[in-house]
């Protein structure tokens, strides 16, 4: 199974949300082994397991338990993703269900199968949305954040007291008490599912934050990246996963790589070249794609993104851009 991702401008939105609450950036970084320098680019994907752990040494180094309610319930990820603008593009509630459906994995990625995530079930003559996350309680900081930015949303949206009732599948933690101030009454702990009871009036509760042609646009562009996402699933999309969170240490071989897999050399080696291409140009073009996205963003210096992209030097780095786009790396940068 390829490795679970999130969107780097959910794991910068968090890192920001933390560090305004106290947690030093250094420690953040260092803990979950996520470097800041390469969250600029909101569309490049985090490890999930290293995003958990950012969630967790933010409750930590912040002293809020409750930090992942906090932050799902103040964060717009119209500020943070493309998938955002599309809710907020968006005619009614409902279609925002359909659209987190659809493009739900370029945020957080889920592996429900064919099932959809988020869906709606009648129980007791009640309606829910029940989130079918598989194996929430593993990290239900990621149920926390996610039950409460659908309740901070809703309020944007113009929805006040957008859920009747919040059942979820953890026990009951520390923070219980938070839960009632962000949804506006207590939780069921320790239930058989993870849903939200709400009125069936907010599903054609009108939102249309943007444009209705804006919505066009944005599916265009988040379309081309579920495309991207998809493609980590080759063996090429997997080393370049692998690849991007070493890439600053410049032990980026063949080897490593191949070890983090669970793959001998010669049959990573085998794999890439049946998808016609060679470790080495799978290294180079990610080196490259990278780079181009750091300079063109003007926030990220040429020295530091020679460091970011692996090269010993800013001269290497100089040579092998200019290889790559006829062009040297100030120029590309002003």
């Amino acid at each position: 199974m390829a490795e679970l991702t999130v969107a780097a401008g959910l794991a910068r939105g968090l890192m920001d949300f933390a560090a305004a609450a106290g947690a030093p950036r250094e420690a953040l970084a260092a803990r979950s082994g996520i470097d800041p320098a390469a969250l600029e680019d909101h569309d490049l994907r985090v490890p999930l397991e290293r995003y958990a752990a950012l969630m967790r040494a933010a409750k930590e180094l912040t002293g809020d338990p409750a930090l992942p309610l906090h932050f799902g319930e103040a964060v717009d990820m119209a500020r943070l993703s493309v998938v955002g603008l599309l809710l907020h593009a968006s005619e009614t509630f409902g279609e925002v269900l359909t659209q987190l459906n659809r493009y739900g994995r370029l945020i957080v990625e889920v592996e429900t199968g064919a099932q959809e995530r988020f869906q709606l079930a009648r129980r007791d003559g009640r309606l829910w949305i029940v989130d079918h996350r598989p194996n929430p309680n593993a990290f239900p900081e990621l149920t926390e954040a996610t039950f409460a930015r659908f309740a901070g949303r809703s309020r944007q949206f113009g929805i006040a007291d957008f859920a009747m009732t919040v059942h979820v599948t953890h026990p009951a933690p520390e923070h219980w008490r938070d839960y009632e101030r962000v949804f506006g009454r207590p939780a069921v702990f320790g239930a058989d599912w993870n849903a939200m009871q709400i009125e069936e009036p907010w599903l054609s509760h009108r939102i249309a934050l943007q444009p209705r042609y804006v919505f066009g646009i944005l599916s265009g562009h988040a379309d081309a990246l579920l495309g991207k996402l998809e493609s980590a699933r080759t063996t090429r999309g997997r080393v370049e996963a692998m690849l991007m969170p070493i890439l600053h240490t410049g032990d980026c071989s063949i080897e490593a790589v191949a070890g983090k897999l669970g793959l001998s050399r010669q049959t990573l080696y085998r794999r890439l070249r049946a998808e016609g291409v060679t470790f080495e140009q799978v290294l180079d073009g990610l080196r490259r794609e990278l780079a181009e996205q750091y300079l063109a963003g003007a926030k990220v210096s040429v020295d530091e993104t020679a460091y970011l992209t692996g090269f010993s030097d800013r001269a290497a780095f100089s040579r092998a851009f200019k290889r790559w786009t006829g062009r040297s790396p100030r120029a590309a940068a002003g």
